[in-house]
């Protein structure tokens, strides 16, 4: 795992399914994305309240997807330095990791958010998304996170 988000993912990583989440304190966002064709799609939003995350949630979108690997966004300044979120996002990632029993990689999620909600107005603007659904940005903010990585997978051989 590179300990420098923005670092090339290694050849090792595994192929197929993978899953990507985006760290809330509210909301996390999950998306599900292929190495084979290298793209992701929103899947849904889980909560994180007081007590946590939906554990409870995530194992069954974890038992229903049956990943590879997994994705975590990792929130870090403009200067792409740690953030105090940063550490919770890892704490998250760790926690996921055990729980899925996968490698976790860690993605630089800067501007993210911001490259959702373009995608979102764009789906608006287009009639193909309502204002209901702006519920799944933070499943979008996933997906753009997930399909960043699998964008900078090495080509298989």
């Amino acid at each position: 795992m590179p300990e420098h988000p923005g670092a090339a993912p290694a050849d090792d990583w595994p192929r197929g399914t993978w899953l990507g989440f985006d760290f809330g304190l509210k909301r996390i966002g999950v998306a599900v994305g292929q190495t084979a064709t290298r793209t992701a799609n929103p899947l849904v939003v889980v909560g994180h309240g007081a007590s946590g995350p939906d554990w409870v949630h995530i194992r069954k979108i974890l038992k229903e997807w049956r990943p590879a690997a997994l994705v975590v966004g990792l929130p870090l300044d403009l200067e792409g330095n740690a953030t105090p979120m940063s550490g919770r996002a890892r704490q998250f990632g760790e926690a996921l990791a055990v729980e899925a029993g996968k490698p976790v990689a860690w993605c630089d999620e800067r501007l993210t958010s911001k490259a959702a909600e373009g995608q979102f107005q764009a789906a608006r603007a287009a009639g193909a998304a309502r204002r209901r659904d702006a519920s799944m940005l933070d499943a979008m903010a996933a997906a753009v996170i997930l399909e960043n990585w699998l964008q900078s997978l090495p080509d298989a051989t």
